[in-house]
């Protein structure tokens, strides 16, 4: 029972123009915790809402069995508490907690709900594995281990309900803090203006335009939707960066109409993320020229000698 959806609703933010990314301040605890705290109300409002549009009949009838309604209704209950727990930690630290957003979820029925849900859960992943270096409290740091060991969980078990690979690599893979909300800022239709600045901005758009199964080594369209890298032009090589634990894996992005495309690298699978830069020796958010676009890479599991 393998359900795909449109991963360009994960890219689907407003429009910029590319260019470098601004230095910004150093990021403090608070500012991590608003980052965490602003991805957790888009869960919690995620499952809250789809759980009221769709009954436990609906999701039966999309194939999904019992208990799998009843464990959903768990993992909104997850997500309720993280708000809760997030809320409480900035305010004990005399800083103010954002309020929920507005937001706009793509999903039409129960079945594109969970394949939204699997994907939404596989970013909180990356969120947390990226933002756990810049952590300085190791309370903080322990509270963020412990939610992101339960993310995990959920998304687990959601690709697996998917019929995908609950573990289909050794390692996760860590994202930035940019990277993360240029992924969220498509959901967002609009802020309280109370709600405190978060030290982040969005990248531009990056969308996967290559549709079914896709492995290593096979060539992928990746969209420049509304707006075109300089790049093009001939006068400097445009990279794609595949976001690994142990660094960006890079290969040539050859431009076409309405974007670029480039080969799937080895080392990737399952829930992978790159970006387009013009660099192909390191990668930061000054460098990153767009994305990140989510490439969904099914590979079969490697043979395992035994000893």
């Amino acid at each position: 029972m393998k359900y795909s959806m449109s991963i360009a609703a994960l890219a689907a933010a407003a429009t910029v123009s590319a260019g470098p990314i601004a230095k910004r301040a150093a990021i403090t605890d608070a500012d991590i915790l608003n980052y965490a705290l602003t991805l957790e109300h888009l869960e919690d409002k995620f499952y809250r809402e789809g759980l009221a549009n769709y009954t436990q009949a609906d999701f039966v009838a999309a194939g999904f069995a019992d208990p799998f309604y009843a464990n959903l209704k768990e993992v909104s209950y997850d997500e309720t508490t993280h708000v809760s727990f997030l809320t409480s930690a900035l305010k004990a630290a005399g800083a103010s907690p954002v309020a929920e957003c507005t937001y706009n979820f793509p999903s039409t029925n129960a079945a594109s709900f969970v394949a939204l849900a699997s994907v939404l859960e596989g970013v909180g992943v990356s969120a947390y594995l990226g933002a756990a270096a810049s952590i300085a409290n190791p309370a903080y740091l322990t509270a963020a281990g412990s939610i992101l060991t339960v993310e995990s969980r959920h998304s687990a078990y959601e690709r697996a309900s998917l019929e995908e690979s609950p573990f289909p690599q050794p390692f996760d893979d860590p994202l930035t803090l940019d990277e993360v909300y240029t992924l969220a800022a498509g959901f967002i239709v609009s802020c309280p203006s109370t709600n405190v600045a978060l030290p982040v901005k969005a990248f531009p758009t990056l969308s996967l335009g290559t549709t079914g199964t896709i492995k290593s080594g096979d060539t992928i369209t990746l969209l420049t939707p509304g707006y075109t890298l300089a790049a093009v032009d001939g006068s400097a090589p445009v990279y794609a960066a595949f976001i690994t634990v142990t660094g960006p894996i890079f290969g040539a992005a050859t431009p076409v109409d309405g974007g670029f495309t480039t080969v799937v690298p080895e080392g990737v699978n399952g829930q992978s993320y790159v970006v387009l830069t013009g660099c192909k020796d390191v990668l930061t958010d000054d460098l990153t020229s767009a994305g990140p676009a989510i490439v969904e890479i099914t590979n079969p599991y490697p043979s395992v000698a035994s000893s």
